[in-house]
């Protein structure tokens, strides 16, 4: 038989993949804050291919299951597939359409509270007596936790700093993200996608070394690599939110 050029090519990729963990899927506000999540930041969850975590609810029966992937998709997502299901979870991700996923190894992560303090030592007994004499004060809101990565965030990697901001030392690579709360720092390439102010704080910033980002976004408004002006391209820069857009300070 002879060997003919094939029309395609199969080839190995990386890309990022959201994984959606169904903790209570009969909760009645499931899909109204899965939709206002989606329309918060369109950029980045719109027609992202999602993975659907099951691993929560395997004691759970299957029937629903054609529906609830259904309304996933309605929210704007687009379910490609399960992860940590067992035999039934497989056979009903195959029966719609979904691909059985081996769960992917999340980012080598240091989060660390920036307002740490050393431990003290105990208080003596007339320490004690006039603290439980005076009035107690209104408790003081902790400062959020900054998260910090020590390593290349490579492709297909996503760091999320869900309770404020995300400190990266290394690069981030293309197809990776970073998602922050809070501001995010890159003190190196910033080369993937960086998400701040993800709950909507317009007073969120993006910081990197060297600017050669796919994507850059604060609370929902973002800039694609080709809209990013040619002077602030590989500098240091800061990202912000001014006139209902994002606008790139170059930092000497």
């Amino acid at each position: 038989m002879i060997e003919t050029e094939r029309p395609y090519q199969i080839r190995g990729t990386t890309q990022t993949l959201l994984a959606l963990r169904v903790d209570t899927p009969d909760d009645p506000t499931f899909f109204d804050l899965l939709k206002t999540d989606v329309l918060k930041s369109p950029a980045f969850y719109k027609n992202a291919p999602v993975v659907i975590d099951v691993q929560p609810i395997l004691d759970q029966p299957t029937t629903e299951f054609r529906k609830f992937v259904a309304r996933v998709r309605a929210s704007g997502m687009q379910p490609i597939g399960v992860i940590n299901g067992d035999e039934t979870w497989n056979k009903a991700a195959a029966a719609v359409g979904l691909s059985v996923l081996a769960a992917g190894a999340p980012a080598k992560l240091d989060a660390a509270p920036s307002n740490a303090e050393p431990p003290r030592a105990a208080p003596s007994v007339a320490e004690r007596g006039a603290a439980e004499a005076a009035p107690t004060p209104p408790a003081a809101r902790p400062a959020p936790a900054a998260m910090v990565v020590e390593e290349t965030v490579r492709g297909g990697q996503q760091v999320y700093a869900r309770d404020g901001d995300a400190i990266c030392l290394a690069s981030i690579s293309n197809g990776a993200d970073v998602v922050a709360t809070g501001n995010v720092h890159v003190y190196a390439a910033l080369r993937g996608r960086a998400f701040a102010g993800f709950d909507g704080d317009q007073r969120a910033m993006i910081f990197c070394d060297r600017l050669e980002a796919e994507l850059v976004s604060i609370a929902g408004f973002h800039l694609v690599s080709e809209e990013l002006p040619a002077v602030a391209r590989g500098k240091r820069v800061r990202v912000r939110c001014a006139d209902g857009g994002l606008v790139v300070d170059v930092v000497s």
